[in-house]
């Protein structure tokens, strides 16, 4: 299909893509593309998960892992500034999404397939000329980041790209369907953190300056930081919109606030799936990816629904009823489709004469001017009237939402869907207002009293309104859903809920693993730091296959935030190499081939004469983590009469750095030294197939110790494919580590 593919996105590019730049920005009128190509590497799918379990049985849900390496080429040239600039490569990595609805009993069985992401894809662009194009006036604003923000507007839930296959297919509810409910989050305190402030020179350990960084898709959160304390207290509450339950999970990450970087405190991963089982969870859990911590969290679901009875119980739980204040806890969400306006006035400017506002309105004419004292002739203005740029602003409250522009049109068509949350339906509104994008001037405005929506059939309402101050028949077409958040189950349980924690995709220890603990929030037992190795879960029956996506930077709370990946996945600089690297010391491979002669004698070298180490090596794509488990050796060679004293060092090249060294423990006297010892590195998939492990067996010793020695090492290849699924091998080591081979497969994929 590839070609086919090709052809189609060349067809997008140069009859949608080309002539919306050109009509963006006056210095673009002269834009086009000169070259594309996509390229003769196809896009693949490395996994699918079709639902079975929580989805409705009129349609397919469906996940793809996909992955495109691609060697495209698309040239673009601004004549008018002879600029010249382009894409050398491409890199997309995420799961895609495809739903299948409505099914139906007549060819063609699916009535159409919506498509989307839920979660921002890794995506890498290589650039050629970049420069060329931040030259250009008006564009100075451009990014790379600004860029993939925009790609990411039309791809990440609650957006997506819907293809109808039948006529009757009620498009616009397809493109934007209700939320299946909203996550009620009270992120309320966390005990035992790990102290990362140290003094002294890293000699006494001191507080951590924690806060908390919240994720739900596209949704991103952050408490404020609580100063020098192991034992926080927010008591902050965040209301997250969720549109999937099924394969989406609540992420959070704990940092300590410093001057320069944070350090990490450790994380959590909770599946909305168990979640929306359960209604509400009151329960400490156990932090990951750290020896110590516990976080108390109150976590509520929220069902919508659509008729008003349970409006008045649902004010008083949020004490809406007795404040006049439009903020608090939300007691309804208002959803508002933005589907088009029609007639609405030219924008001009003209010379001084007479002429007031409201006959320049009745003439279907708005003009924009700085000084308002100022009057323009309607004759005279009709000479220069153009069309507007219009876009629609939406406010409840303290939130503005502001919908895309539509280039030089009076009848501009959006399709857009925004949502609200509503403190106090019988008292707020929403206010709107039609701008245009060139003149920043008000093209028309409308005020709705949510209190109209309560008596509303299902609480929707879809109407063509009436634009004031605006032209004689300018209208625009909303459709409004109102829905009461209602907490179905008002008390928790007493006992530890069935709420899956999504841990790290290791192997399991040869000794039994600890099971996870979770408390209620009146016990409060000390923490058991869990084993290194440690993969269980209480609840988790089989692998979740997705998603696969990367952890949240630091950025501030607002339900609509986006961030770029670009911003996490910056390509990887050049080191300093530290002086404890078996590289900087050329002199340990000439000792070890020495050595190895020596041991050999002059007889047939062995298969494997320096020994070999077993590695577990897989990438969390959902974690942007590199996971190294470093298991045993076997047949090392002695250093000393009484054996050696093994331990290994890891580095991901180029990466040579202090920051960039992992080192196992050092096993006395033995040449079968077992580690079982987890590593992690953070680099994203894109950046994996650049990077190498590199493996050293050295052999410890005290500073000063003659009989520090180099053993033997590997190099590992990590431009796989299936570096996602992972695997656990033995490689044989040897003196450079470019010979060093896996020869024996414990296992294909490893399952949390």
């Amino acid at each position: 299909m590839w070609p086919y593919i090709c052809q189609f996105v060349e067809k997008l590019f140069r009859e949608t893509i080309e002539p919306a730049v050109k009509e963006s920005n006056a210095h673009l009128s002269t834009f086009c593309f000169s070259k594309i190509d996509m390229g003769d590497k196809p896009l693949r799918v490395n996994g699918v998960k079709v639902y079975t379990e929580n989805v409705d049985k009129r349609q397919i849900i469906m996940d793809l892992q996909i992955s495109f390496v691609g060697n495209t080429e698309i040239d673009v040239d601004i004549k008018r500034y002879y600029c010249k600039a382009g894409i050398k490569s491409i890199q997309i990595h995420g799961v895609l999404r495809v739903v299948m609805e409505p099914l139906l009993g007549d060819l063609p069985l699916i009535g159409a397939l919506s498509i989307f992401f839920l979660k921002k894809p890794l995506l890498d662009i290589h650039w050629t000329g970049l420069t060329n194009i931040l030259d250009i006036p008006g564009l100075n604003g451009f990014s790379d980041n600004l860029i993939q923000d925009i790609i990411y507007s039309y791809l990440v839930l609650p957006n997506r790209i819907t293809i109808p296959l039948v006529g009757d297919v009620e498009l616009a509810k397809l493109r934007f369907p209700m939320p299946k409910g909203v996550l009620r989050i009270h992120f309320l305190e966390a005990q035992d953190l790990e102290g990362k402030d140290t003094f002294l020179g890293g000699l006494i350990k001191g507080k951590s300056d924690p806060y908390g960084v919240l994720q739900i898709g596209n949704q991103l959160f952050q408490s404020k930081a609580v100063k020098e304390s192991l034992h926080p207290k927010w008591n902050e509450v965040y209301e997250a919109l969720v549109y999937e339950h099924s394969g989406q999970h609540l992420e959070i990450e704990l940092f300590d606030e410093d001057p320069d970087k944070d350090d990490f405190l450790g994380s959590l991963m909770i599946d909305l799936t168990e979640l929306h089982k359960e209604q509400k969870v009151d329960e400490w859990f156990d932090l990951e990816e750290t020896p110590t911590g516990k976080l108390h969290l109150k976590l509520e679901w929220l069902s919508l629904l659509s008729t008003p009875e349970k409006l008045d119980k649902v004010l008083r739980s949020v004490r809406a009823d007795r404040s006049l204040a439009n903020d608090g806890l939300s007691s309804a969400l208002l959803v508002v489709y933005l589907d088009s306006a029609k007639n609405l006035p030219s924008v001009f400017t003209g010379s001084l004469g007479c002429g007031n506002l409201s006959e320049r309105r009745a003439s279907g004419l708005v003009f924009c001017e700085s000084n308002p004292s100022e009057h323009r002739t309607i004759f005279s203005a009709k000479k220069s009237s153009s069309e507007p740029s219009p876009y629609v602003q939406f406010t409840v409250g303290h939130k503005t939402l502001e919908s895309k522009i539509r280039y030089k049109t009076k009848e501009p068509l959006w399709e857009d869907c925004f949502s609200f949350f509503v403190h106090n339906p019988r008292r707020q509104e929403l206010e709107l207002e039609v701008k245009d994008d060139k003149h920043k001037c008000t093209l028309g405005n409308l005020t709705v009293h949510l209190s109209g929506l309560l008596a509303e059939e299902d609480m929707t309402l879809t109407q063509s309104f009436t634009l004031k101050n605006s032209g004689p028949s300018s209208i625009i077409k909303l459709k409004m859903a109102l829905r009461i958040l209602s907490l179905e189950k008002q008390v928790s349980s007493d006992l530890p809920s069935s709420v899956q924690v999504r841990k790290s995709s290791v192997p399991l220890p040869t000794k039994a693993p600890s099971q996870r603990r979770s408390a209620s929030h009146s016990q409060l037992p000390p923490p058991t730091p869990p084993p290194p190795i440690n993969s269980s879960t209480l609840t988790l029956q089989h692998r979740d296959g997705e998603p696969y996506s990367a952890s949240p930077l630091r950025s501030i709370s607002n339900l609509s935030t986006c961030m770029s990946s670009s911003q996490k996945h910056l390509s990887h600089k050049e080191s300093t190499p530290s002086l404890a690297s078996d590289i900087s010391l050329p002199f340990a491979t000439l000792e070890l081939q020495q050595r190895l002669r020596q041991l050999q004698n002059g007889s047939a070298p062995s298969q494997f004469p320096l020994g070999e180490v077993q590695l577990t090596v897989r990438h969390s794509s959902q974690r942007n983590k590199l996971i190294v488990v470093v298991h045993a050796c076997r047949n090392l060679i002695a250093f000393t009469k009484d054996g050696s004293d093994p331990f290994i060092r890891l580095y991901l090249l180029p990466d040579k750095s202090r920051t960039g060294r992992r080192k196992t423990g050092t096993m006395k006297r033995t040449l079968n030294p077992v580690y079982d010892q987890t590593f992690e590195f953070s680099v994203s998939m894109v950046e994996l197939h650049r990077r190498t492990l590199d493996v050293a067996v050295k052999n410890g010793g005290s500073i000063l110790s003659k009989h520090k020695g180099f053993l033997g090492k590997v190099l590992v290849d990590l431009s796989g494919d299936d570096i996602s699924k992972g695997w656990t091998q033995w490689y044989d080591l040897s003196d450079d580590g470019v010979s060093s081979q896996g020869i024996r497969n414990i296992q294909d994929s490893l399952y949390t």
